[in-house]
């Protein structure tokens, strides 16, 4: 068998937070995800070789795939370097884990070009690493994008991720108007303090979603959908958001929220059909803010972080 000369890995974006659970819950959304492809070179480090969007670095020591392939070169003590090709699916500044797709997907490809000498807790760490350089150090997006489905993050230090089963009807309906939320200005509008009454609700509804997800409850998971630290504090710089919830759960959603740090709106719902009535109310609400705005419905990938390998030179994804 030949031995692959370029390796691709294709990871999904993803929700982080699913409402109320900041930093500790995160979703893997099929349809859409970045690709990093990875080959071995003499030159020691990493090349960049296309970093995705012209609006990305082109500098490895700023970009996430890069980023987290120099971390796992390291960890694996590995002669040689790598050369990457970075292909963006998700958008930037869009709230769907594109930074935590790019080091997921950065991670593996390098690891796997390099014969996979780390397993998936090494592949975290170094996701981790370059999630903390570009959008803070969070595991809610990286962690599903490398293993599918719903996650639940009990740990940074050490790092704790345990995944939670899904309910085979759940679908994903995302939103994303044509506006930019950079992740380090909506986590700065987070508040320095909350309330003791506010932390214990909150609390609440991020056990009652776990517990939603393990009993595959919908009614519940959309009961406890209801973020009220950064939901508030990131609604005013999301024009146009609150009027797309609302119509969400007007159109039958069981909730709604902001997909990670914004601006994309999502919504669960119970099946294809009432997403698509979701996805066209939320669009509405929208345009009736002012915005043209991308819709979608998606199920959840429960696969995480895909593999392709390249054998012969005309061989492109």
């Amino acid at each position: 068998m030949s031995q692959p000369i370029r390796i691709t890995a294709v990871a999904p974006g993803s929700i982080g937070n699913i409402g109320p659970g900041l930093d500790i819950l995160g979703l893997a959304v099929a349809g859409r995800g970045d690709a990093v492809t990875a080959e071995r070179t003499e030159q020691a480090g990493i090349t960049l070789a296309d970093p995705g969007h012209p609006d990305l670095p082109r500098e490895p020591d700023r970009h996430a795939s890069a980023i987290a392939a120099a971390e796992v070169l390291r960890r694996s003590g590995a002669a040689g370097g790598l050369r990457l090709s970075v292909a963006k699916g998700l958008p930037l500044s869009g709230g769907q884990g594109g930074s935590g797709a790019s080091a997921a997907a950065g991670a593996a490809a390098a690891n796997a070009i390099l014969g996979s000498p780390l397993g998936m807790p090494g592949l975290l760490a170094a996701a981790l690493t370059a999630e903390a350089a570009v959008a803070g150090r969070h595991a809610d997006n990286i962690a599903p994008s490398l293993l599918g489905g719903v996650v639940l993050i009990r740990s940074i230090d050490p790092l704790d991720v345990i995944p939670l089963p899904c309910p085979e009807g759940l679908r994903v309906v995302l939103v994303h108007p044509a506006h930019r939320l950079r992740t380090s200005d909506a986590r700065a509008a987070l508040p320095a303090q909350v309330p003791l009454a506010t932390c214990l609700a909150q609390a609440a509804n991020v056990a009652a979603m776990v517990a939603g997800f393990l009993q595959g409850d919908l009614a519940l998971i959309g009961r406890a959908l209801d973020d009220a630290i950064a939901e508030p504090a990131r609604a005013p710089l999301l024009p146009g958001f609150r009027a797309a919830r609302a119509a969400a759960l007007e159109a039958g959603a069981v909730g709604a929220s902001i997909s990670g740090a914004g601006p994309t709106a999502f919504a669960l719902v119970e099946s294809e059909g009432v997403g698509l009535a979701v996805a066209e109310a939320m669009a509405g609400a929208y345009r009736a803010a002012g915005f043209a705005s991308e819709a979608r419905v998606a199920p959840v990938d429960r696969t995480g972080v895909r593999l392709v390998r390249h054998t012969t030179p005309g061989d492109v994804p």
